[in-house]
Order: C-alpha cells, then sequence, then structure tokens
C-alpha cells in the first residue's frame, strides 16, 4: 500500500473493530506527540504544585457533575 490514498486507507481502518480503530487512533495521536524535554519538565513541575495545593487544602475542588451543570446553563 506504499501508494494508497487517504480514501483508500481510511476505508481501510473502517473496515477494522472498534477497538482496533481506537488502538490505531492512539497511536497516530501519539506520534504528533513531539517530546520537548523542557516543556515535560514544566508539566511534571504543574503536576506536582497542583497535587500538592490540593493535599494542603489550598484549593477547593469541584465535583465534575456540577462543572459540567454549570457550563450547560450557561
Amino acid at each position: 500500500m506504499t501508494n494508497a490514498t487517504y480514501d483508500e486507507i481510511f476505508g481501510a481502518v473502517l473496515t477494522l473493530p472498534p477497538l482496533y480503530r481506537a488502538m490505531l487512533a492512539g497511536h497516530l495521536l501519539n506520534s504528533l506527540d513531539e517530546i520537548n524535554p523542557e516543556i515535560e519538565t514544566a508539566w511534571n513541575r504543574e503536576i506536582s504544585n497542583r497535587i500538592e495545593a490540593i493535599d494542603q487544602g489550598k484549593v477547593t475542588l469541584i465535583p465534575a457533575d456540577q462543572v459540567l451543570q454549570q457550563l450547560r446553563n450557561r
């Protein structure tokens, strides 16, 4: 399939079972992520800071269903 067109590839993918399509979608999305060590470090630091803020009670958590209801009400 070296000269396959987008439509041919997409059509072939649609014949796969849902689980395999989901796995393929995940692999394709991961292939778009260019890992930048500086960005990765910054995100890890941010995640740690947020977890620490939660653990220390510095932030108030809002249940997801409440947030979603507020968004629906807008």
